[in-house]
């Protein structure tokens, strides 16, 4: 039997222990000691900040998009109109038939204690009875910058005390979905981090089976956290970064996933080197030396992704870039620093009760010897059958990615944004029921006060917009009905009989038009008439008019969210492999790492579309769902190949490329294996909270990281890489400079000129 295989010759044996310079007592105690310190310090005053992630969030989709956006102009120009920064509640009531008169007169009343509760800005509409008169609706103005579900919560414990005998009431529009998102989160800092927490304990106790390790390791990420926090919080307080329940989530989830991971990576080294007899500092000098280069490069690989996100036009994705990083970069620093100091400590005794007593079982060169061991015997089956193994993975992979076709990535409607139950969705139901759908949440046309008319005509010509009004502060409403007679506007809104005519509001030459949807704000068929809208005026009065309000916004950012998307992730491909080739100092292997996390991204989203169409049946997805789950699965997909792949190369410099390729496996199959069952856990423990942004990027991460897991990394990329041999190092001195392995006897190359005869995997 011949194993063919190449190396640039065996490396010079280390220096025996006692000849190496060992540093005092003081400083192997005294150093490890400090590090722990300042953690300790460090996560203790982080620890306090997670329950003031409230006062530096904010949820308001408007405050994301870009200023170049018309809806973003819009919106900044409200407060000249409306008095001040207000974001509208609808309160839709209905009997057990015909609202009564005594039941109307009691809403009256209610108006005026609405106006009463705390947060509400300016005066509250009179109760506007529907034409069928079984409903009625009243528009309450919530101050922008308060809490919002705080304010809400306040309108519906007014409603309960005073709410007219035989109706019911349901809080709906901007400010209701918005309290429904902000109820959503809610579970963000306890729910989701104890489920995450538990999760991983779990997985990692029945790895290692040691009641002290596990802890160490989630004090390693939790630590990590609270400095990542700290941080993340006085940006936001500074207004340098835009920090959202959304982002919020992934950034706790990222950061004890990552953090977690490269806890396992040194613990494999360290757990290595107690096995082979070394002492407690030798063992933490030696997996210190083995760790640092490929946790670094991990690190560094997706912090490099994620910063990819500062081109997006979203301030939302472009905030996730730099919090997601620093996140990142606090669990490289903890898990260089602060487990290696626990474990110097500690030592062996953190395996308690299995502590390693040998060295780690590794394949043998002559694949007829007998081995041990899941990780041996899988190397052995990939030497064996290389090519067929993965032909038949890349053909998998590859139909699982036809599911892609089915994925509807183009938005979803902002009453479906949360799952389960919500009050703002059922309300808007009933305000569909009997008023124009798109009440509460108008189209909102910024005009030059020369072009009303023009804008007016067009709006009141297009069948998706049920009535045209004006911003006025003479009106008691705040608006102002107009009219075209005889090619001018005419205003004109309720009040006594002989009142003068109300005059709208101008503000630098411009008026406010303010148009009803007939459809529901969040639907297609709404997004349709904005659309056609704005190519209305762009042809009849040019840019002067612009269009905003919620329906504009939806457009917007999903619109910005698409050329995102598009622009960033070659980007982010073309700088991985950038960074792989500089680690691996090779092309063609850079090559194959970025496609095989290509097809395995493709494989997860397909059979996610699948799954989100016919199991779960999701409405659809954002357009940054994809963007987000490429940048997390191939970023952190990347780090198990990092993971693989540095020390395959460690072992082919001393054993030759294929022994090396299978040594690798050997040696990291177990920590891998471990690392992607806790980040897939993480980012599950995302499906708690009741968001459905959320749950998609739940699922397509986990399950992605499962298949690069178990498929990708385990099978694919050490069949191939095996199958190619010592060329997948090339051009480097690696490929160049290989000695061949036959039977034991080692002999190096001749030059690339002279001809040899081409190498098989076993003969």
């Amino acid at each position: 039997m011949t194993l063919r295989s190449d190396s640039a010759g065996p490396r010079r044996p280390e220096q025996p222990h006692h000849a190496q310079r060992q540093p005092t007592r003081w400083l192997r105690v005294g150093i490890p000691a400090l590090l722990v310190l300042v953690w300790l310090v460090g996560g203790s005053i982080g620890g306090p900040y997670f329950g003031k992630v409230d006062q530096v969030s904010t949820n308001d989709q408007s405050t994301y998009l870009p200023s170049s956006a018309e809806a973003t102009k819009v919106q900044e120009r409200l407060a000249d109109f409306t008095g001040g920064d207000t974001l509208p509640a609808v309160v839709v009531v209905t009997g057990d038939g015909q609202l009564t008169e005594s039941q109307i007169a009691d809403l009256r009343t209610l108006s005026a204690d609405l106006a009463d509760v705390d947060g509400v800005s300016g005066d509250v509409s009179p109760p506007v009875i529907s034409d069928d008169g079984k409903a009625a609706q009243l528009f309450v103005p919530l101050d922008a910058k308060g809490d919002i579900g705080d304010i809400v919560a306040g309108l519906r414990t007014a409603l309960d005390a005073d709410l007219p005998s035989g109706t019911t009431a349901w809080i709906t529009g901007p400010a209701g979905f918005t309290a429904d998102l902000v109820k959503g989160f809610l579970g963000i800092d306890g729910l989701l981090l104890g489920v995450a927490l538990i999760a991983v304990f779990l997985i990692l106790v029945v790895v290692y089976r040691s009641p002290l390790l596990p802890i160490l390791v989630l004090l390693t990420s939790s630590f990590a956290l609270c400095v990542a926090l700290l941080t993340v919080w006085w940006l936001a307080k500074a207004g340098i970064v835009v920090l959202n329940g959304q982002v919020q989530g992934i950034l706790f989830i990222l950061v004890i996933g990552a953090a977690t991971d490269y806890a396992l990576l040194y613990v494999a080294r360290f757990r290595e080197a107690v096995g082979e007899g070394k002492r407690r500092w030798d063992a933490t000098v030696s997996a210190w030396r083995g760790a640092f280069e490929p946790i670094l490069a991990s690190g560094g690989t997706v912090i490099a992704g994620l910063l990819c996100l500062l081109l997006s036009d979203l301030a939302t994705n472009r905030a996730l870039g730099p919090i997601a990083s620093i996140g990142i970069a606090f669990s490289v620093l903890a898990a260089l620093t602060f487990l290696p100091a626990l474990l110097a400590l500690i030592g062996r005794a953190a395996f308690w009760p299995f502590i390693p007593k040998r060295p780690l079982a590794m394949i043998p060169d002559d694949l007829t010897q007998p081995v041990k061991g899941l990780w041996p015997r899988q190397a052995r089956f990939i030497a064996r059958r290389s090519r067929p193994i993965w032909i038949v993975c890349l053909i998998v992979l590859i139909a699982a990615a036809a599911g892609v076709l089915q994925l509807k990535a183009d938005g979803v409607p902002s009453s479906d944004l949360v799952l389960g139950h919500s009050e703002a969705r059922d309300g808007q139901k009933v305000l569909g029921d009997h008023f124009a759908a798109g009440s509460g949440s108008p189209v909102y046309v910024l005009v030059a006060e020369d072009d009303v008319a023009a804008v007016v005509t067009a709006m009141s010509d297009n069948d998706g917009i049920s009535g045209v009004a004006a911003a006025s502060a003479d009106s008691v409403t705040g608006q102002a009905t107009v009219k075209i007679q005889d090619g001018a506007p005419v205003y004109s809104a309720p009040g006594a009989p002989g009142q003068a005519a109300p005059k709208p509001t101008v503000s630098d030459g411009d008026v406010l038009l303010i148009g009803t949807l007939t459809d529901a704000a969040d639907s297609a068929a709404a997004e349709t008439v904005v659309r056609d809208l704005r190519t209305t005026l762009h042809d009849t009065v040019g840019g002067s008019a612009l269009v905003g309000g919620v329906t504009a916004t939806d457009i917007d950012s999903n619109d910005t969210s698409i050329r995102d998307r598009t622009l960033i992730i070659p980007i982010v491909l073309a700088v991985i492999f950038i960074i792989l080739m500089l680690l691996l100092r090779a092309v063609l292997a850079p090559l194959l790492l970025i496609l095989s996390v290509i097809v395995s991204f493709g494989a997860a989203l397909g059979v996610s579309a699948l799954v989100f169409d016919h199991v779960f049946q999701f409405p659809g997805a954002d357009p940054a769902v994809p963007l987000y789950g490429f940048v997390f699965l191939v970023a952190l997909g990347v780090d198990y190949n990092i993971f693989l792949m540095s020390r395959v190369r460690e072992e082919s410099l001393v054993h030759g490329t294929r022994p090396g390729i299978l040594r690798g496996l050997v040696a990291t199959g177990g920590v891998i294996t471990s690392a992607g069952l806790v980040l897939a856990a993480t980012f599950a423990a995302l499906g708690v909270i009741p968001i459905l942004f959320l749950a998609q990027i739940a699922f397509i991460v986990a399950f992605g990281v499962l298949l690069d897991t178990f498929v990708v990394r385990s099978l694919l990329v050490p069949a191939a890489a095996y199958d190619i041999g010592r060329a997948i190092w090339w051009p480097s001195k690696l490929w160049r400079a290989g000695v061949e392995v036959d039977e034991g006897r080692t002999r190096r190359h001749e030059p690339e000129s002279t001809p040899r005869e081409p190498g098989r995997s076993v003969t």
